[in-house]
Formats: C-alpha cells, structure tokens, sequence
C-alpha cells in the first residue's frame, strides 16, 4: 500500500508541477490582466469604494432575516476561507522554496486577482437564483451554465462542482484541521485525536445551521482574528524594525534575481519563484479558483458592481495585509540580520540545519520576539483562527455544489456534511503530503471552468463597471 502511495504522490507532484509552472500562470496572468484591461482598471478606479463599502459597513451582529446576507455578512464570509493556512503556512511555505522574490509574485497576482474576484463576484450576482421562500443559490456551476447553455456547459458546471467539493469540502478541510493540530500539539502539547474531535463537533454545529449561522460567526470572527494576528505583527515589526528596510530590499532584490539565492540557472530559479508566487497566492486569496463566488452570491445588494468592488477588498486585505504581514515577520526574523538565511554560504543546507519548515516558519519567527513558548502559543491561536475560519467557509462552498449536483436533495446534503465532518477529523490525525498535493490539484482543477466562464461572459462584467459612481 506504501508502495501504491508513494507512486500516488509522485505523479500528482508531476502534475501540479506542471499546472503550477504553465498552466496556472498563463490562466490566472492572463484572465487578471484581461479583466483589468476590460473593466479599465476596475481595482484602481474603484478601490476607494470597496474599502469604504466594507469599513463603513461592519457589523458584529448582521440582519437574521429575510433572503440573503448583509454585504458584510458575505465579504465575512468570503474571508473566512480566503485567510487560512494560505496566509501562514501557504505563505512561508512559498519563501522558503521561491525564495523572499516569491512575495512579489504573489502581489502580481493578487493585484490582478482584485480584477478577476470583480468579475466572479459580479457574475455570481448576475446569475444566482432565488427560491420562493427566500432561499438564494448562487456559484460558479450558476454562471458557467449561463455562458454554455448546452452540453459542454453541464460538463463544465459538473467538473467544477465534482472538483471543488473534493478540493474544498473534503481534502482542503483534512489540511486546514491538520494544521490546527500541528501547532496545537507544538504549544500545547495537545494530541491530535482530542483537536480532531473538538473542531468536528464545533464545525458540525455551525453546518447545521446553515448560511446564516456560518455568516453570523464569521461576521465576528475575521474581525477579532485579522486585530490579533495583526497586533502581533506589528510588536515583531517594531522589536525587528532596523531589519526592515533590508526584508523589503530582500523581497524586490530576489523577486528577479532568485538564482543567487535557491541556485540554479536564472531561468529555472525566477520559474520557481513565479510558480510559487502563482500557487501559493492562489491558494490565498483564491481569485480565479471559482470557490468565494459562493459568498458574493448571497449577498444583498442593489446592483452586482456594489458587491464586485466589496470582494475586491477582501483580496486586498486577504494578500496586501494579512500575507504580507506574514511576509515580513518571517524575512525579518528569519532572513536578515546575523545569523539569517540569507547571509548563508548554502541556503537549501542552512533551512534544514535550522529545522524550518513551511508549518512552523512562523512559529520560529515569532519565537526570536516574544520567545519560544509565548510564539508558539500566539501562532497556535492565530492559526486556530484562521484555519477553522476557512472550514467553515470551504464546506459552505461544497455544500452549495452538492445541492446543485444533486437537485436540492437534504440526504445528499447530510452524507456530504458527515463525509466532511469526517475529513476534519481524521486530518488532524495524520500529516501526509499526499493530501496536500491532492488539495493543490483539485484546487488547479477548478481554475479552468470557471476561468473559461468568466471570459465567455466579460461583456456583463465590463458593463456593470461602468456603473461605478
């Protein structure tokens, strides 16, 4: 069976190899610099007015009521499974292999990102269904069917909602939980079967209610979790201020020249850290993957532009602030200064003699600050955060495909949330690259229908940016 595995997870490496590196590039490169182009800079333009839509609208305690969510009560949401491991492990994960140059990639994509999740955002509201009694659907599979209205339309709504229940639903949830249980165990010493059992219990209580019960935690949790993980960035930041102006240095520097730091000839070096950039963004702010149109979708608003400039925040607040904190706390601690990665004769040799790995890089970072135990303890809590925000949200995102896939049907919702539920609890009981690779791969997969969507229907997208104010 080892054997079987272990072939398994080669192939699957090869071929997210090759998703990354060409495929995944071109897609999500491409249908930004599109959007941006048809929509006149849309993330520019109206910048302004999306992060004045979200500031000037938080509320702790959104409307329980009538059809929909508030558009907060939806960005809350949508935020909820965009900051997660992406953000920490995702992210430390991408600077040690790409290098500190990889951050810069991930800022490319993410700007051109802030122009694709328009697009989605606009196309889930222009296309999503409301039920007699209130009830809203609203996705990708939605719009997918709107641009093909045939066969290939059906095949590409039931490729994309097959690819992100098992993507999101089930392997990305065993990674999220998998994550809490690390770095609980590493604070707290707390075996991973008693974290297992507390977050299947607790996410099952909040599946059970539904849309709105998951809106009303998450529209009091990203705001607590964003102040706290940000709060402790900024007292590492302070301690570690002289280092700072050499981490930005150091992010620029090796965005174009990572050879001289990850070896190899500069062609294959500024592949990997563009590869990972691209990979690694997407699995952050997830703009292109298909999976917070869901969100955007039950949002009330007069017009779909008011919410496509709403999700354009969350990208913004998602790569720009909650990543690049991440960033600079870990280059700045761990990069810089005496005794940093970077003044190392042999960077791959340096990173193992240290023992860093992309699951407990911002442990470590952390640790050079506010010491060993309280890092590891204040990682554990921001991490517990994220990562259970982002179960919420990515079931949400399953669930929402398996009504679709299957008419609406309460037992194939029930079976979906049991099987999820399950996956929760069993990822914070092993650690295996496998599902990681797994996750990474469907999450690719999902890329292309949805992509091959939003172009087929950018006429709508550029028409309803013009009606910015």
């Amino acid at each position: 069976m080892q054997a079987f595995l272990d072939s398994l997870l080669a192939m699957v490496q090869k071929a997210n190899g090759f998703l990354a590196d060409y495929i995944l590039i071109v897609l999500l490169v491409g249908v930004g610099l599109f959007f941006t182009i048809r929509t006149r800079f849309v993330q520019v333009r109206c910048f302004g007015e999306g992060m004045r839509a979200v500031f000037g609208n938080i509320r702790l305690f959104g409307k329980k009521d009538g059809s929909g969510l508030t558009s907060f009560q939806a960005l809350a949401t949508a935020i909820a499974a965009q900051v997660g491991t992406g953000n920490i492990v995702g992210a430390s994960g991408a600077i040690l292999i790409g290098g500190p140059g990889a951050i810069f990639w991930m800022w490319i994509i993410a700007f051109l990102g802030m122009a694709t999740i328009y697009a989605e955002a606009v196309l889930a509201q222009d296309t999503k269904v409301v039920d007699a009694d209130g009830t809203v659907h609203g996705g990708p599979v939605y719009y997918i069917k709107k641009a093909f209205p045939n066969g290939f339309g059906t095949f590409l709504a039931v490729f994309f909602a097959v690819a992100i229940i098992v993507a999101l639903g089930f392997f990305g949830s065993m990674v999220q939980s998998n994550s809490i249980a690390e770095s609980c165990y590493t604070a707290f010493k707390i075996d991973g079967w008693i974290i297992g059992v507390i977050v299947a219990l607790v996410s099952a209580f909040i599946f059970i209610g539904g849309i709105k019960r998951i809106a009303s935690v998450t529209e009091k949790l990203i705001p607590i979790m964003a102040v706290l993980f940000l709060l402790g960035g900024v007292i590492i930041l302070i301690a570690r201020i002289r280092y700072i102006p050499a981490t930005i240095g150091a992010i620029f520097k090796f965005a174009f020249t990572p050879d001289a730091l990850i070896g190899g000839g500069i062609g294959y070096a500024l592949k990997t850290a563009i590869s990972q950039g691209a990979k690694r963004g997407l699995f952050s702010n997830e703009a292109g993957m298909g999976s917070t149109p869901h969100a955007h979708a039950m949002a009330d608003v007069k017009k779909p532009h008011d919410q496509g400039v709403v999700a354009m925040a969350g990208v913004f607040i998602d790569t720009f602030v909650v990543l690049t904190m991440t960033a600079l706390v870990v280059i700045s601690t761990l990069y810089v200064g005496e005794g940093g990665l970077l003044a190392s004769a042999d960077y791959a040799a340096a990173i193992a003699e240290q023992g860093i790995m992309k699951t407990n890089a911002v442990q470590m970072a952390a640790g050079t600050v506010f010491g060993t135990g309280f890092g590891n303890v204040f990682v554990a809590i921001c991490l517990l955060f994220f990562a259970y925000s982002t179960i919420i949200g990515w079931n949400f995102f399953g669930k929402t495909n398996v009504e679709y896939l299957f008419k609406n049907s309460k037992i194939a919702v029930v079976i979906y949330s049991v099987v999820a539920i399950a996956f929760i609890f069993l990822g914070a009981l092993l650690s295996n690259d496998l599902v990681w690779e797994l996750t990474d791969f469907f999450n690719y997969l999902m890329v292309i229908p949805n992509v091959i969507a939003l172009v087929a229907l950018s006429k709508i997208v550029k028409n309803a940016s013009k009606k910015d104010k």
